[in-house]
């Protein structure tokens, strides 16, 4: 297998797991795990992992003080505020709400890339932009009847999964400069103990009041592979495909996460797609093309 197609592998590979960790995370929590007790578990083992993999592989360039501000706020949207945020948020919406919302993510990095980097802004971004927010508005305030992914506040959990979106978002365009600077494994494992300073105190509390009697193996599965795999392996995959073909074809595959998670709900929480899910997707699949095309509207 030649590099491009172990690449392409990998992308897909690690967005499945991503796509299958919106259900994954609605099995456990909140009814057996509260939200951020799983983020807590999530960010502490991916933590011990990186640090575990760094006395097999340590990095080639030496840290420099310099860059610890921008570690900080990498580690505060892209840790911190995604994690609590993701998490909390899927709890409380379904599973297709919030992989659908998710799927923001690339118009708000192309917008906010637009406003920190001076990227050029052209009509057709404008109007990716308007899609987006369009169909994003539309989930957020349809009722949802489709059975199956109990959501308890639906409303306050599509507005958690968002805010999510826009941080990483954030993330995205701030981490560029560190990613070309230093080995991916590098960054990830510098932000990630960072960011553990922000989610471990949170988290630590609701640890302690965690009834761990009530987890049969199926639980600890779960949780074992929310921590693990839709962590640690998926992070992995990720900067393994971007250190091949960019983050730009990387960043492609993020459309198949919605595909992912809708089949996995639709399999095990009973959800199914209903009209305005679809002219939500539509519409923000329709703005994420959109943001990222190349062409500009030629003058008449």
């Amino acid at each position: 297998m030649n590099q491009s197609y172990k690449a392409f592998a990998a992308a897909l590979f690690a967005n499945l797991i991503f796509g299958s960790s919106y259900t994954a995370v609605k099995f456990i929590t909140p009814a057996f795990i509260h939200p951020f007790a799983l983020n807590f578990v999530r960010v502490a083992v991916t933590l011990s992992l990186f640090w575990i993999l760094f006395l097999f592989k340590p990095g080639k360039i030496k840290f420099d003080r310099k860059d610890l501000p921008r570690f900080f706020i990498c580690a505060l949207t892209g840790i911190v505020i995604n994690q609590l945020f993701f998490i909390k948020g899927v709890s409380l919406t379904t599973v297709i709400h919030s992989s659908l919302l998710s799927l923001g993510s690339p118009i708000f990095i192309t917008i906010i890339a637009a406003w920190l980097l001076k990227e050029g802004f052209t009509l057709l971004k404008g109007i990716g932009l308007a899609c987006g927010v369009g169909g994003a508005s539309i989930l957020i305030l349809m009722k949802d009847g489709s059975g199956g992914g109990a959501a308890s506040n639906m409303l306050l959990g599509d507005i958690l999964v968002l805010i999510n979106a826009i941080s990483y978002a954030f993330y995205l365009v701030l981490v560029r400069p560190l990613m070309a600077k230093y080995s991916g494994i590098q960054v990830l494992r510098w932000i990630f103990t960072i960011g553990a300073l922000g989610i471990l105190p949170v988290g630590f509390p609701y640890i302690l009041s965690t009834n761990w009697v009530a987890f049969d193996l199926l639980h600890w599965l779960v949780l074992g592979y929310v921590a693990i795999f839709a962590t640690f392996v998926a992070y992995l995959l990720t900067v393994q495909s971007i250190q091949l073909i960019g983050s730009s074809a990387t960043g492609a595959f993020i459309y198949t996460q919605p595909v992912f998670a809708a089949i996995f709900a639709m399999i095990f929480t009973g959800e199914y797609f209903t009209l305005y899910k679809l002219i939500a997707a539509i519409l923000i699949f329709t703005g994420v093309y959109l943001v990222n095309s190349k062409k500009l509207i030629k003058p008449v």
